[in-house]
This record gives structure tokens, C-alpha cells and sequence, in this order.
């Protein structure tokens, strides 16, 4: 009995242990179906091993994720900000030219691009011409900056208020200014300053003058090479340009033969360095010829027999037949012919002027050194308006002015204004002597063949004005802006190359936290978390890849 009694508490104590397994094991599918599932437990099998592993989890992964997150939110702002400073960063300059016809303002809205260079905004661009020009108040100079209000009003309608200030405003007058004699043109210009000055914008008394005709065909070239995407590029592949202004001509080309010195600028654009030659043929704009041509005839200097052998009497070759004075007892006006053909030597024989006195090799035009055209060109202004006026398209020969010319000078002054009743009676009069002068200037003057077709004739590329201004807005505007990084010695930040230098130090950053928080997912063990039923409590076991 004893025995038996003392094995009864062992028995007692198996049958015990069994019967609690037994009940937990019971109890454990009631217990389980509270437990996550599955598929949303692997995040917390990251994060429920806080009691054993957390640290190690967060120090392997929580970093690279946190680096991640920081960096793209990082690029998110930059890109925000490079917007918004490429709107805001708008700029404003405002270059007038003071032409011989009229006086245009250019208002240029542009933001700082790679390199420096300025990137035009065309829609926010705009441009004004009132006339007449300038030269017209040689008589009144005190009143020539009343001339400059309308359009000084139209700038401020231009530019945002808050800008005016800082807004950089510049007359620079051309050939019809330099018509006159000193002391006018600073009376002239001293009058404009005093309106520049209260205009609002930043303005300096050195930024009204009249430039030189050099630097008038400087500044159409860059124009023109910009518009063209070859500025910055081979010298070989510019594009050469000629103005027909109305009272000078420029011819500026990249020349590869040696020059005379006073022919020759030499101009930095970047890296590149381009030998040009420049020159501005005063008078020889198409209204100045026009006018010196009239003084000729009417001189008598003109010989008839240079004109037509044949014919002894005093003629006008240039006017279509037809035409009448209104002063009938202007007896020195000359008997009307109008011939294409005799108009063109006439007018050969006004470019060839002082020819005798050449002190070089070769002058073409005068007594003016201009050395063998080279590449492609671009004819603009009067050369484009001629062009138009004649139906004659921006590839057109000089074969097609000629054949042009022969028609308009040929026909009946009634029916030519029956058939141009909107044109000014003394606009149309000198289409006849424009054709034959473009001729004449490009052909016998230049040495343009009258097939040639590396001459095209517009006033704009795309939706880019040729227009010398624009030029030297380039200029003055690269030239700031290489100022602004010498000074500072640093680049700008949020624009230009700067702005491409931080986003590939960005990119690059984000490829590095990429490519570690890759490894570390890779490197990190993968943790299981089970229930162990019988200790009663979780249990984190590493599984084999």
C-alpha cells in the first residue's frame, strides 16, 4: 500500500503535464486566429523584434530608407526651386535704337542659360518704333527727348514695376546721327539722357551715344549667328551678314585672309575667338543713295552719255515713265525714262566714287577695302523689304531683282499706283532705284554672281529678329554676367552651369544611397517569428536564403 501510494503523485503529475498539453494544444487554434496573417506579418517581423533585434534593424535598414526618403525629397525641392527661379528669375533689358528713320525700343525679357549666355523669352519680348528718327530734330535738339516718352511708356507697360530699378535702359543711335556735327549730336543726346533719367529704370549718362558703324555690324552678326545656333561654334560655319540701312550699309563676315587692321575685330565668344571683318559704308544706305543720287542728277555730274551714248539729253533712269511733278517750272528736274538697265550703271557709277583714291589692293565699294565674301550671308533691312515688296522669296537670285526691276521700271507711274494704292507716293517711287541698287551693290559692288545662292534675304530666323540691337544686348549681357562670376568666383547656383552642376552632384548622390540601401537589403538576414506554444511566447529564428 505504501508503494502504491507513493507512486499515486507521480502518476498523478505525468497524467497532469498531459493534460495541460493537451488543453493548450486545444486552446492553440483559438489563440492563432487572433494572430496577423501571413502576408502583413513580414513588416512586423521587422519591427516585433524590437525586444531582441531592434537595434540592429534599424541601424542596417532604417538608415538606407531614411537616406533614400531624405534625398528624394531633397531633389523634389530643388527641381520646385530651379522652376520657380526660372520664372521669377526673369530680366529685363532695354536697348533703343536710335535709327535714321525712327526710333525703336527693344524691350528683352531673358533668364542667365548655360555658359553665361542669355536665353531669350520671345513672348514676353516685345518692340516699339515711333517716328521720326532722331537726326530730325538737328534743328531743335532740345526737344528730341519729348521723342523718347511714348516710347519709355511702352517699356514700363513692359516690365514689371518691381523691376524697374534694376532694368539696365541704353540709347545707342546709329548713321543718322553720325550725319551730324558734334556738338548737335551731344545737344541730341543730352536731351534724350534727361528723359532716360526720369524714366525709372537704371540708367548711367555714358549709356546714350552714338556708336560706330563697326560696332553696328558687330552686333548684326552676332545677332544673326545666334538666331542661327552657330554662335559659340567653327568660325568656318558662321554666317556673314549685310544691312541695308537707310543711311549706311554694313558688310561683317568671318575672313580667313589677312586684313587691315582697321578692317579687323577681333571677338571673344567663349572659347572660341573669331577674326571678322567689319565695315559700315556711310551714305550708302538705300534712303542716303537715293537722296545723294537725286543731288547728282539735278548737278549735272552725271553725264547723260555715261548712261546712254545715244541719248545727249538730261535724263532720270531710275523714275518709272510716266511720272510728273507737281512743281511743273522746276526746269532742272530730268527727263523721265525709266530704264532698269540705265539705272544700274548710273548707280555703278555713284558706288565707285573716290575709288581712285583706294590706298590697298582692291576696293569694291568706294575707296573701302572689302576682301572676297566668304560662306553664307544674310541681306536685312531694305535688302528683305525690297525683296517682299517684289514678291520675290527669302532664297531669291539676284537674277530674280533684275528681271523685277526691269518690269516695275519699265511700267506706267497710273497703273503702278492703281495697282499699290496703299503705298505712299514717295515709298513707291524708289522700288525701281532699290532694285537696281541691290544689284549693283551686290553684284558689281561685291562680286556676288547674279545665280549666287548662298544669299538669303529675311529680317528674321524663326521668330528671332536680325536686328543689330539684339547683338548688343548679347554682348553687354555675357559680358555682365562673366563680371558677376569673376567678382564672386563662384557659379550660379540656380541658374547657368551651376544650376547642371548640382543636379549630376544630386543624381550621383541618389544612384550611392540607392545602390547602399540595395546591399544592406541583400546583406540583412531574413528573421522569421513564430509562437512556441509550449514556452508560450514568440520566437525570432533566421531562415536560410
Amino acid at each position: 500500500m505504501r508503494r502504491l501510494n507513493a507512486k499515486a503523485p507521480a502518476v498523478l503529475g505525468h497524467l497532469h503535464s498531459i493534460t495541460t498539453r493537451v488543453a493548450l494544444q486545444m486552446e492553440a487554434p483559438v489563440f492563432q486566429s487572433r494572430l496577423p496573417s501571413s502576408s502583413s506579418f513580414s513588416l512586423f517581423s521587422q519591427i516585433g523584434a524590437a525586444g531582441s533585434q531592434g537595434k540592429h534593424s534599424r541601424g542596417s535598414g532604417g538608415f538606407w530608407i531614411s537616406a533614400l526618403a531624405a534625398t528624394a525629397a531633397a531633389a523634389f525641392v530643388f527641381f520646385v526651386v530651379c522652376f520657380l527661379s526660372r520664372r521669377s528669375g526673369r530680366r529685363f533689358e532695354i536697348i533703343i535704337d536710335g535709327g535714321s528713320t525712327g526710333t525703336r525700343i527693344h524691350v528683352f525679357a531673358y533668364v542667365i542659360g548655360q555658359g553665361g549666355t542669355p536665353v531669350l523669352d520671345l513672348e514676353a519680348t516685345s518692340t516699339l518704333k515711333e517716328n521720326p528718327g532722331l537726326s530730325a530734330y538737328a534743328d531743335e535738339p532740345e526737344m528730341a527727348g519729348e521723342s523718347l516718352i511714348g516710347l519709355l511708356d511702352f517699356g514700363r507697360e513692359k516690365v514689371p514695376r518691381s523691376q524697374w530699378g534694376e532694368t539696365k535702359v541704353r540709347l545707342m543711335a546709329t548713321a543718322g546721327l553720325r550725319l551730324l556735327e558734334k556738338r548737335v549730336q551731344e545737344r541730341i543726346l543730352d536731351s534724350c539722357r534727361m528723359a532716360l533719367t526720369a524714366s525709372g529704370f537704371l540708367f548711367r549718362s555714358d549709356w546714350a551715344s552714338v556708336i560706330t558703324g563697326t560696332d553696328e555690324g558687330i552686333y548684326a552678326w552676332v545677332a544673326a549667328n545666334y538666331a542661327l545656333g552657330s554662335l559659340g561654334g567653327d568660325p568656318q560655319h558662321t554666317t556673314g551678314i549685310i544691312e541695308l540701312g537707310g543711311a549706311s550699309a554694313q558688310v561683317t563676315f568671318f575672313s580667313s585672309e589677312p586684313l587691315p587692321s582697321e578692317f579687323t575685330y577681333v571677338l571673344q565668344f567663349g572659347k572660341v575667338t573669331y577674326n571678322l571683318y567689319s565695315h559700315s559704308f556711310l551714305h550708302f544706305g538705300q534712303n542716303a543713295a537715293h537722296e545723294f543720287f537725286r543731288e547728282f542728277l539735278s548737278s549735272r555730274e552725271l553725264k547723260s552719255d555715261a548712261i546712254s551714248p545715244a541719248v545727249e539729253s538730261f535724263r532720270d533712269p531710275c523714275t518709272p515713265r510716266g511720272y510728273a511733278r507737281s512743281v511743273e517750272s522746276d526746269k532742272s528736274w530730268p527727263y523721265i525714262t525709266g530704264n532698269f538697265s540705265e539705272c544700274r550703271s548710273a548707280v555703278q557709277m555713284l558706288l565707285q566714287r573716290g575709288k581712285g583714291d583706294c590706298p590697298y589692293r582692291q576696293c569694291r565699294l568706294g575707296s573701302a577695302f572689302v576682301p572676297a565674301l566668304e560662306g553664307k550671308f544674310l541681306a536685312t533691312e531694305n535688302f528683305f523689304f525690297t525683296s517682299k515688296f517684289f514678291g520675290l522669296g527669302p532664297a531669291a537670285l539676284l537674277s530674280d531683282f533684275v528681271a523685277a526691276g526691269e518690269r516695275f521700271c519699265g511700267e506706267d507711274w497710273m497703273k503702278l499706283k492703281r495697282k499699290y494704292p496703299s503705298l505712299e507716293e514717295d515709298d513707291l517711287l524708289r522700288y525701281c532705284f532699290s532694285s537696281a541698287y541691290i544689284v549693283a551693290l551686290l553684284h558689281d559692288g561685291l562680286g556676288v554672281a547674279l545665280d549666287d545662292q548662298r544669299i538669303v534675304y529675311a529680317n528674321e530666323v524663326g521668330s528671332i529678329p536680325l536686328d543689330w540691337a539684339l547683338g548688343s544686348f548679347l554682348m553687354l549681357v555675357v559680358a555682365a554676367a562673366a563680371a558677376e562670376t569673376a567678382d564672386s568666383g563662384q557659379p550660379n547656383w540656380i541658374s547657368g552651369e551651376g544650376r547642371f552642376s548640382l543636379l549630376r552632384a544630386l543624381v550621383v548622390f541618389v544612384v550611392v544611397v540607392a545602390m547602399g540601401w540595395l546591399a544592406a537589403r541583400w546583406k540583412k538576414p531574413q528573421l522569421k517569428t513564430i509562437y512556441d506554444l509550449e514556452k508560450g511566447r514568440y520566437i525570432v529564428t533566421r531562415v536560410t536564403r
